[in-house]
């Protein structure tokens, strides 16, 4: 009880100081012209979490990987076509997943009222109640809403746009400002590797590899790194996955930052952030769990409305996996 009532503080405390970001976005868009939405939304979501814990982490995956391409317009969504590939079929995005949920979602609204919500804000929405599932369904954050989905989805864009877990903190930071969004935003936004897993082929070289030498990453916690070695097969070992946090991969706490203190952060980008002074303050003062999600949904709000499609831009999709016909 007392961590929702401090979560519920949060939200309105945060958007009196003036955080709720968004630019033409607003609170309760769809109150006249889709009442129902959000509320569908949220009762759609605690089904399918319900059915699927691992979903929440899921869910802010595909979220991050729509808004760091193109901005937050749903094309991350989109299906390929017979002339050009889309961001799902980027080598980033081929292992994401909630497509089938949030398409469920958006046919119920439409059920109700068609063609006025966007997948845009219906994975904003769908991906925020995912996490309130486990804080007795209190937002962690506010999403404001009036995005419009995008008509455009590159492959190669994906590619262009979103960071690899092999980034140094140079590279990191660059990425991030390149969506104006700050260093302390890098690194609370990284928090979201408290749930979630990750391949091994994607952090196997720390392991096996580092330096081309068959030799192992020395920032790497030793006894970590033996026991990541007896999950991961090799270098090539696509198919085995390994929890993010080894203390639990579905608990939603700021655990991620006390693991990487210990040198436990899982890919090289986890590492990163404690190789400059700055990162690593905010890391430290984000072991403090309370500011931690006083942090979260700030910075959450502020990547839920990057280069956003509002007013009579875009479209309003009617399936979010193809663009409208005209």
């Amino acid at each position: 009880m007392k961590t929702t009532s401090f979560l519920v503080a949060c939200v309105l405390l945060s958007c009196f100081l003036g955080a709720c970001h968004g630019g033409n976005l607003r609170k309760n868009f769809y109150r006249n012209s889709c009442p129902q939405a959000e509320a569908i939304v949220k009762t759609k979501i605690q089904q399918h979490v319900a059915a699927r814990p691992e979903l929440p982490a899921k869910l802010i995956r595909m979220h991050f990987h729509d808004c760091f391409v193109r901005g937050c317009d749903g094309s991350v969504l989109l299906d390929s076509t017979a002339t050009s590939k889309a961001e799902k079929d980027s080598i980033p995005n081929l292992s994401l997943a909630g497509y089938d949920v949030i398409d469920d979602i958006k046919a119920a609204i439409e059920a109700k009222c068609s063609g006025i919500v966007s997948c845009a804000d219906i994975l904003a929405l769908a991906t925020r109640d995912a996490f309130s599932v486990r804080f007795n369904n209190v937002p962690l954050w506010e999403v404001l809403t009036g995005r419009r989905d995008g008509r455009v989805s590159i492959a190669s864009e994906a590619l262009a746009n979103l960071p690899p877990p092999f980034f140094n903190f140079t590279q990191l930071k660059q990425s991030f400002e390149s969506k104006k969004l700050t260093v302390h935003d890098l690194v609370v936004l990284s928090g979201a590797h408290t749930i979630g897993v990750g391949h091994c082929n994607l952090f196997s070289n720390r392991l096996f590899n580092f330096t081309g030498k068959g030799d192992q990453d020395p920032s790497l916690n030793p006894t970590y790194a033996d026991f990541l070695k007896t999950k991961c097969q090799g270098p090539s070992d696509t198919t085995t996955t390994v929890e993010l946090d080894p203390n639990g991969s579905t608990k939603f706490d700021n655990d991620y930052y006390n693991i990487l203190v210990q040198n436990k952060g899982l890919f090289q980008s986890d590492a990163a952030l404690l190789t400059t002074k700055t990162s690593r303050n905010i890391v430290n003062e984000l072991r403090n769990q309370n500011k931690f999600y006083t942090e979260f949904g700030q910075s959450m709000r502020r990547m839920g409305a990057i280069e956003v499609l509002t007013g009579s831009a875009g479209e309003i999709r009617h399936k979010c996996s193809v663009v409208n016909s005209n």
